[in-house]
């Protein structure tokens, strides 16, 4: 693994490879002697997005694992202000060690990735949100014990990067798959085509929940979609996580969102507040599974 770009790229064994070297981090948190495997390297974080558990958690992580880095943003540098994306990675490669890009489009990372020398973690792109994923996988894993077999439900939009990086996920851990939205937030059909699992779109959201061992949801109105609230909402509105659709999933299903939520609109105030412990080792678990991206890619420089 040269760099985290997509789910897709990934294989079954590096994701178990990051999920079991993100469990040693957690359990290792905090105690002495833990593995430093960025002491004397700088990581910079480009955001050209805003950003609280991403932003937080991988400087955190750069820390603990004992490195520096250096937060820019496109005001900063003049990536976007006429200096091209191949220049900026060949530039920058010269001067630090890794770099965590959190952006809009998926081919700009890309293009970084090849341009450059140091490895590139993508942090969200409008097409996938691969470190989001791989920590949702680590709060099933430590929840239910495995992944394999296990049926997750992801309600809403369906056609947004967090379900697209789901569908890739789901297929090489070998859960079952189920997208409960509207036909106009279904995702691609390309995109199911590609991740070629146990996978099922629907917009029947009884069908979906039935039996689920996880049920999942995202915001409505995401960033850039802005305009579109007004409809969104009323289009979404039936695909709610909300007691009915609790009764449907087997007891003690988890119920698990990524954050920041929308209480009232994509799930309601008593199943959140119910499901908080969940919701928040998710969150905590960004922290984990990212320490062991980098570590993995500063390992295979």
């Amino acid at each position: 693994m040269n760099h985290l770009l997509t789910v897709e790229q990934l294989s079954s064994g590096e994701i178990a490879d990051i999920l079991k070297l993100a469990k040693e981090f957690k359990k290792g948190r905090g105690k002495p002697r833990q593995k430093q495997p960025l002491k004397g390297q700088t990581w910079a974080l480009i955001f050209n997005k805003a950003s609280t558990r991403t932003r937080v958690s991988f400087e955190v992580g750069i820390g603990e694992l004992g490195g520096t880095s250096l937060c820019l943003s496109t005001n900063d540098i003049q990536m976007g202000r006429g200096e091209t994306v191949a220049d900026t990675a060949r530039t920058l490669s010269r001067y630090i060690h890794g770099i965590v890009i959190r952006t809009y489009a998926q081919r700009d990372i890309e293009q970084f990735a090849r341009a450059g020398t140091i490895p590139v973690i993508n942090a969200l792109t409008d097409d996938e949100h691969p470190c989001q994923i791989l920590a949702d996988l680590l709060t099933v894993v430590e929840k239910l014990g495995t992944l394999k077999g296990k049926k997750v439900v992801f309600f809403g939009d369906g056609a947004c990067n967090v379900c697209n990086s789901w569908l890739f996920g789901a297929a090489k851990t070998g859960m079952e798959m189920w997208v409960a939205a509207p036909k106009k937030f279904q995702p691609g059909a390309e995109w199911v085509k590609r991740a070629a699992g146990n996978i099922h779109v629907t917009e029947n959201v009884n069908e979906a929940a039935k039996n689920a061992d996880v049920l999942y949801t995202d915001v409505w109105v995401s960033m850039g979609k802005e305009a579109e609230a007004t409809e969104r909402l009323k289009v979404l509105a039936p695909y709610q996580v909300n007691a009915s659709v609790l009764k449907q999933a087997k007891p003690g299903a988890l119920v698990m969102h990524c954050l920041p939520a929308y209480v009232g609109k994509e799930i309601t105030a008593d199943v959140f507040d119910a499901n908080l412990k969940t919701i928040f080792d998710q969150a905590e678990n960004r922290l984990h599974a990212q320490k062991a991206i980098m570590a993995l890619l500063a390992k295979h420089r």
